[in-house]
């Protein structure tokens, strides 16, 4: 089996912006919506949310999960709601 094949098996992800107006994502296992302005992703780490002006898909391969996209990228944010619970179980802590 070949070293990509085995990154998307295993949960394998891999994020390049390259200055702010392109970037290639590998562990993407499905694009839920998308316009010019906005991408909502699922990948082998979460959910992406990618953020910019003009946005649009330069390659889409499904099968290895790989994704290159341009425009100017303006926010990438993972919604897994981790870093929240972690906030909250913090100050829950602090004031009891």
């Amino acid at each position: 089996m070949d070293k990509e094949m085995d990154q998307i098996l295993l949960g394998g992800h891999e994020l390049k912006v390259i200055d702010r107006r392109e970037i290639s994502l590998t562990g993407i296992k499905k694009i839920t919506s998308f316009d010019n302005e906005e991408f909502l992703m699922e990948s082998n780490m979460g959910i992406i949310l990618l953020k910019g002006n003009n946005l649009e898909i330069l390659k889409l391969d499904t099968h290895d999960g790989n994704v290159k996209i341009k425009g100017k990228i303006i926010s990438f944010t993972y919604l897994d709601g981790e870093g929240k619970q972690d906030k909250e179980s913090f100050f829950a802590k602090l004031f009891k």
